[in-house]
């Protein structure tokens, strides 16, 4: 479904990803891991559009999309969750996730997808008319996700999806990947924690200092002396 190839992304004379490769099949859950600063967001970003790339290829569905505006690329179905969350806190719930469902397509759907998102998130359902804002943590994560998927990704990038999560929630967001995972949406999930999204995925690769170094089944790599050493702590 979507096919990196040598991305190579530079701020000012700063390499931050360097001939990074990586693929997603469809209906799988991949992992890119690594250390804060590594590169991780930098080529999500790449690929949404939001930053330009100096080489390399992102082919999405067969097409290739690098350069092409992030709208396009949104109306395309490759959608990211941005890291923080990034929703509007003085907009209510419901309003959060309208403006998740402005293409055309998600128009059409937009009742329907909405009581989707409420059936997922039965807490944003009780608090639609609430101001964003004043959610909790967690509350404002499941809003981000249900406003990402109010845009019916045919493709799902969250980038940091527990960056900042009480210890109590982190499992229960996991568990809601693997879920919408199971739903038929594809996902492209971006950790720092290392150990869960590796349990969660099919398939992972590690960056480092903007470099792929190693790849494989979720499994695999947390049985790898590196990254048990590196990014487990043990």
């Amino acid at each position: 479904m979507l096919e990196v190839s040598e991305l190579r992304v530079k701020y000012g004379d700063v390499v931050a990803v360097h001939k990074a490769s990586f693929r997603v099949g469809e209906g799988e859950i991949v992992a890119i891991v690594g250390s804060n600063g590594a590169g991780k967001t930098t080529a999500v970003n790449a690929i949404s559009g939001l930053i330009k790339i100096e080489s390399g290829n992102i082919v999405f569905q067969g097409k290739n999309i690098e350069g092409l505006p992030s709208h396009d690329i949104v109306e395309k179905g490759l959608i990211q969750i941005p890291e923080g969350r990034k929703i509007f806190p003085n907009l209510t719930v419901q309003e959060n996730l309208r403006l998740g469902s402005y293409t055309s397509k998600a128009k059409e759907k937009r009742k329907e997808t909405m009581e989707r998102v409420f059936g997922l998130f039965p807490h944003l359902a009780d608090r639609g008319r609430q101001r964003a804002g004043s959610l909790s943590g967690g509350e404002q994560q499941m809003l981000a996700v249900g406003r990402g998927l109010m845009s019916l990704p045919t493709l799902l990038m969250m980038d940091e999806p527990s960056l900042g999560l009480a210890p109590m929630f982190v499992n229960q967001l996991f568990e809601m990947v693997a879920m919408i995972n199971d739903m038929g949406t594809t996902t492209l999930l971006i950790e720092q924690n290392t150990a869960n999204a590796l349990n969660c995925c099919n398939r992972g690769y590690v960056i480092e200092n903007g470099v792929i170094t190693m790849n494989g089944t979720g499994e695999r790599l947390l049985r790898d002396p590196h990254v048990v050493e590196a990014y487990l702590g043990v």
